[in-house]
């Protein structure tokens, strides 16, 4: 509303064609005291001089032009049309930021989303068209401007609810697909369980709603779920109401076998419906999509595929098979009949009609995808796999499938032939329940020979089997084989067609490589300088080819002599478990190491000698366990590398401090782990002062050391990041004086074995003292029930 009364300079006002605007905002308490003097547009981008009530001089010809509201209030027949003094009451914000709009220069003012909404509601209220639809264009170009997001969520939400409110439709048309399009962005802020039920509905109904899996999804809406219940604002009924149907939305056909019957925990109903769903999809996957073909219903089983996906994540799902990928890139508009015909046929494995009709039914292509995981897809026909990758993922770069027995070598050599732009290949496979000394092969070899035999014929189909990797056109920098016993020497001398290239390589478990093989492959991949040959044949004659002189190194004259070898450039290399390096050849390696961040040399011949021939700074990750290095050469190393976040010496029995070694292991020292275990023996004075040697300390392990009160307590006020602290079978004189202190940055507490004193009280303190996500007890005999059922 407005009113109008003569101000003591309005004739001056109105007779330079200028009007007075008192601006009073509307959410103030009602004031007596006068306005303030008035003041010119060009002051309001200064600090206001009050926060309730303003006055400003404005040309009455632009308001009038800009605004309806002016234009009805200064132009027309109103009794304020003459008058040189106009009050409003309205948003002081809103009103302040509209007129900097229509005063202030277009290059020196700028819509953006601290100012966005004022601006929305003063062009609301005074009706300022032209800001109407600048706001509106802006709104429009923030979803289309970049993929990522570049407004906070928190706005987002606040937009929406102002849209409802005032109607605004182009803001509620904007928002969903907003948020859709940078989805991944959105579950990651804290704001994301405070979106509103109905704009997370038609978020997740947009067309471009873009996850990297559904389990993402699932575990979005989850989460959001949880955040709901325990709020207040719906009433039960239609919060669970609201629940259902969001999770009805998710595609359960493709979540994870374990994840889908994990969430059973939680929401019972649809954790079970969507493993049964998936148990008999496992089988006969062939028959369901058929008939859903017939019923044009694709959409569940449809990988959720948008021009701003970046990463498509189908591990652990292995209901999935072949069929699956290629419906999820077909064009929706396709007839029933051709898709029923394109089902059947990956089904069959008939590579040259397959592509015939690919080409037909011309596959969609999503060029900003970077990274494909398969992992643990079993029933993926992959010579059919890396087809679609071709046509859908034209710039892919890395390419997943861990944990897949039967992704064999030949499958490698037609990926790199099929998608040379690929640089980064992850293959391998689950070690930790297989021993180093056995063979996955003996236990397979007539189903490997089987597979081998009927990859040959799949891959004669297209014409390219036999053909050689052309290194030329090799992007290849990464190459995980980790765990891959079907590789033999034969096979790395295939992969060294890729030395033009190639800089990283993991073929740790791969047994039957021998230090020859690997040797070969050394000496034609120069520009490797990252290697994880972790339990492998690695020996002497490969130390040999890293340590010798590169005949085609074209580095520049180095004033150190061991620039120009293979050695001196590495990264990262991890050794653990070869035990074929001779003491010699070891220290000749240690030696020519200058600017390696990352060595492991656990379970090696790693002596005194050697490692005092070490003159690296540059260590960021360390471990020796397993080997008998002493004091004399690991200060040093200790003292000489300051950026050291992660050491390892567990099991190291000539490692042990002395009562005076303290100093000489101080310093600006930034490990942030470290694990003690048996073997290693750390006197009291080394753990007391261990807040002083490492003040970044952020997890520390200790198994079966001598620890007392004194050290635990000092280690919990003292190393102020410490966040993790396990403490195993270890001896000493602990009482419940250890833990009674504050300990804010702790979060996880793992007690095996060495509290067997503690009581209820004892732990109710415990937990009172420390913020705690994780608690675990072992041996606590004197802690009952009691205290689980007063905490819940």
């Amino acid at each position: 509303m407005s009113a109008a009364g003569d101000g003591e300079d309005g004739a001056a006002a109105a007779a330079a064609d200028t009007v007075v605007l008192e601006i009073t905002d509307a959410a103030a308490s009602p004031s007596s005291a006068p306005p303030p003097p008035p003041i010119p547009v060009s002051a309001l981008a200064g600090p206001l001089p009050s926060p309730t009530v303003l006055a400003v001089r404005a040309d009455r010809s632009r308001l009038i032009e800009s605004s309806s509201y002016f234009r009805a209030l200064l132009g027309g027949s109103f009794s304020e049309s003459g008058s040189g003094y106009v009050r409003i009451s309205c948003d002081l914000g809103a009103a302040v930021q509209v007129l900097r709009y229509l005063f202030e220069p277009p290059g020196s003012f700028a819509i953006s989303h601290h100012n966005f909404l004022p601006l929305l509601e003063g062009a609301l209220f005074l009706a300022v068209e032209s800001l109407l639809v600048d706001c509106e264009r802006w709104f429009r170009t923030v979803r289309s401007r970049n993929p990522s997001m570049v407004v906070p969520l928190d706005f987002i939400i606040e937009a929406w609810f102002f849209a409802q409110k005032h109607g605004v439709t182009f803001v509620e048309d904007v928002c969903p697909g907003y948020l859709a399009q940078n989805f991944v962005q959105v579950i990651s802020s804290r704001s994301f369980v405070h979106i509103p039920y109905d704009l997370l509905c038609s978020t997740i109904e947009s067309p471009h709603l873009t996850v990297d899996s559904e389990k993402q999804l699932c575990e979005a809406i989850l989460s959001w779920i949880s955040a709901s219940r325990q709020s207040c604002e719906q009433s039960v009924s239609n919060s669970a109401d609201n629940q259902l149907s969001l999770l009805s939305k998710v595609r359960v056909c493709l979540l994870p076998l374990g994840f889908a019957a994990g969430t059973k925990r939680n929401c019972f109903e649809f954790g079970n419906n969507a493993a049964c769903m998936i148990l008999n999809l496992l089988k006969d996957s062939l028959q369901t999509l058929l008939y859903t073909v017939t019923d044009d219903n694709l959409d569940s089983y449809r990988i959720r595929l948008t021009e701003y996906s970046k990463k498509i994540v189908l591990s652990g799902c292995p209901q999935l098979t072949t069929q699956f990928l290629y419906i999820s890139a077909l064009p929706t508009d396709l007839d029933a009949v051709f898709k029923r015909t394109i089902v059947s046929d990956v089904n069959d494995g008939c590579l040259n009609h397959y592509n015939g009709l690919v080409k037909k039914a011309k596959t969609l292509s999503f060029r900003n995808v970077r990274i494909v995981d398969l992992s643990k897809c079993p029933n993926v026909h992959f010579g059919a796999a890396i087809l679609w990758m071709k046509w859908a993922f034209p710039e892919l770069r890395t390419f997943i499938a861990s944990y897949c027995l039967l992704f064999q070598f030949e499958d490698l050599q037609y990926l790199l032939l099929r998608c040379p732009w690929i640089n980064e290949i992850n293959l391998s496979i689950d070690t930790s329940v297989i021993l180093s000394k056995y063979s996955i092969i003996s236990s397979r070899s007539e189903v490997r020979r089987d597979v081998n035999q009927n990859l040959s014929s799949y891959y004669m189909q297209s014409g390219l089997y036999g053909t050689s990797v052309n290194p030329v056109f090799s992007n290849i920098s990464k190459l995980i084989l980790e765990g891959r016993n079907d590789i033999t020497d034969m096979n790395l001398l295939e992969i060294s067609m890729l030395k033009s290239s190639l800089c990283y390589i993991n073929i740790k478990h791969c047994t039957l490589l021998t230090d020859d093989g690997i040797s070969t492959l050394l000496l034609n991949c120069r520009k490797m300088h990252s290697m994880i040959l972790s339990y492998t044949s690695f020996g002497n004659h490969s130390i040999q080819t890293l340590c010798s002189l590169d005949p085609s190194d074209g580095f520049s004259y180095h004033k150190d002599e061991h620039a120009h070898v293979m050695a001196f450039r590495l990264q990262e290399l991890h050794l653990e478990g070869c035990e074929g390096i001779s003491c010699a050849a070891m220290s000749q390696l240690v030696s020519n190491m200058n600017i390696v961040k990352s060595l492991c040399l656990r379970e090696t011949s790693l002596a005194d000698g050697a490692l005092c021939n070490f003159v690296g700074s540059s260590l960021e990750y360390l471990d020796i366990s397993e080997t008998v290095v002493s004091m004399v050469s690991f200060a040093p190393v200790i003292r000489r590398n300051s950026n050291l976040s992660c050491l390892k010496t567990a099991g190291c029995r000539n490692l042990l401090f002395e009562q005076g070694e303290v100093q000489s292991t101080s310093g600006n020292n930034k490990v942030r782990r470290m694990t003690v275990g048996l073997g290693t023996t750390l006197p009291e004075n080394i753990l007391h002062a261990l807040p002083e040697i490492c003040p970044f300390l952020e997890s520390l392990v200790l198994r079966f050391q001598v620890i007392s009160d004194r050290v635990v307590r000092n280690l919990l006020e003292s190393s102020t990041n410490l966040q993790v602290l396990c403490l195993h079978y270890c001896l000493g004189s602990l009482t419940s004086f250890s833990f009674q202190t504050m300990a804010p940055a702790l979060r996880i507490l793992r007690l095996q074995w060495v509290t067997p004193w503690i009581t209820n009280d004892d732990l109710t303190i415990l937990t009172q003292n420390c913020n705690l996500v994780e608690l675990l007890l072992s041996g606590c005999k004197l802690l009952d029930s009691r205290m689980w059922s007063d905490n819940t």
